[in-house]
């Protein structure tokens, strides 16, 4: 007689409960400034959540940048969400995707901070699921491909003419192996920035990719001029190009007279929010932001949701995990990475690191189980800020 039988592997899994939940604040001062658009940011800050287990697996991530919000959402994560926990199975993430949920409902909450708390638990019971399985993440989504292409946040402001220091930081880009770079823009007119975007294309080669994020910096007309101006520069994307008052119907017209492929979902704190950009036709790519937006949970249905449209899916920063998501889903596109002055914890606080940790514009996806990385312990004493 046939017998079906369950894996001793999904048993224990099943079985495994959470016991306790640690949260370590990082801080770090950048070698450098870096000015966008809209923003200014003088140092880099993270916080590192491990899920322990009764199993002695520990499952963790580190997430974020938010210095202000950074004791609030350690607060939170303590006091309100971590004893919803205890004692529940590792394996529930969708339990405790909607216990951690409440935190937001409160009227008077800053929402901010609840989905951020909310992230650092889910995006480390991720990883603690992958490690009892023995498999990485991607795979267990479906294992879509084992490398991923990858571009660069870059080409911040400096003072007077920063045309010099774009074309060298092309240069590195290049030899690091990364694909390309996303330009900032919008905080100039737009024909400075179309300059600026000329230097990059020059400097870069026809095979170069070149991406723009204005950050919501201008109006509908001025995106518009921005995107007459750079016509023959080859712009993979442009990136959140009007203010956010009316960001879906500005997008929407940008992307259908402009002709350039639009990207937006990071400024989205919701599947519901990027299903609305959708709706409007506004853009080509979601890059939903698995921080800022309640956790690896919520990325994912933002994915599935997407492929419906057919629009693309990418990940706003947090390559620790973003790079592994993209590999993850059958409409990921690019990942977002950084130089190591820029985002000094993906290079330095993930242990055995390569220093080129990038190839012909590709990042292979790491094969150990999780999210495929162990933490330099060294680092995070070092950075840590409590």
């Amino acid at each position: 007689m046939n017998m079906i039988t369950t894996p001793h592997h999904q048993t224990a899994l099943g079985n495994v409960r959470i016991t306790r939940i640690e949260t370590i604040p990082l801080r770090v001062k950048m070698e450098r400034e870096a000015a966008g658009s809209t923003l200014v940011l003088t140092h880099r800050c993270t916080i590192v959540t491990r899920i322990h287990t009764d199993a002695g697996v520990i499952g963790e991530c580190f997430n974020g940048n938010d210095d202000a919000l950074q004791p609030a959402i350690l607060k939170m994560i303590a006091e309100q969400m971590a004893p919803l926990l205890i004692g529940r199975p590792v394996a529930a993430i969708e339990e405790a995707w909607a216990l951690t949920r409440k935190a937001t409902e409160p009227f008077l909450t800053d929402r901010r901070v609840a989905l951020r708390a909310q992230a650092c638990i889910d995006n480390a019971l991720h990883d603690a699921v992958g490690k009892l399985l023995g498999t990485p993440i991607h795979v267990l989504w479906g294992g879509c491909r084992d490398r991923v292409p990858v571009v660069s946040l870059g080409g911040y402001y400096r003072e007077g003419d920063d045309h010099p220091a774009l074309h060298d930081e092309v240069a590195e880009l290049q030899h690091f192996g990364i694909a390309g770079l996303k330009l900032k823009v919008g905080g100039k007119s737009p024909a400075e920035d179309a300059a600026r975007a000329r230097v990059v294309r020059e400097a870069g080669g026809d095979s170069f990719v070149l991406a723009v994020d204005a950050n919501q910096g201008w109006s509908r007309q001025e995106a518009l001029e921005f995107i007459r101006r750079t016509a023959e520069l080859d712009i993979t994307w442009f990136e959140e190009p009007c203010r956010w008052e009316n960001d879906r119907s500005d997008l929407a017209m940008v992307r259908a007279i402009g002709g350039v492929p639009i990207v937006a979902g990071q400024s989205e704190l919701s599947r519901f929010g990027c299903r609305d950009l959708m709706n409007a036709q506004a853009i080509d790519i979601c890059n939903f932001d698995a921080y800022w937006g309640g956790g690896a949970t919520e990325w994912r249905r933002v994915a599935m949701l997407a492929s419906c449209y057919g629009v693309g899916v990418m990940t706003h920063l947090e390559p620790q995990i973003g790079l592994m998501m993209s590999a993850g889903v059958p409409n990921g596109s690019y990942a977002e990475v950084m130089l190591p002055w820029r985002d000094p914890f993906f290079y330095r606080l993930i242990a055995h690191q390569q220093p080129q940790v990038f190839d012909g514009g590709y990042y292979h996806i790491p094969t150990g189980p999780g999210w495929g990385m162990v933490l330099d312990e060294d680092y995070l004493k070092a950075a840590r800020c409590d």
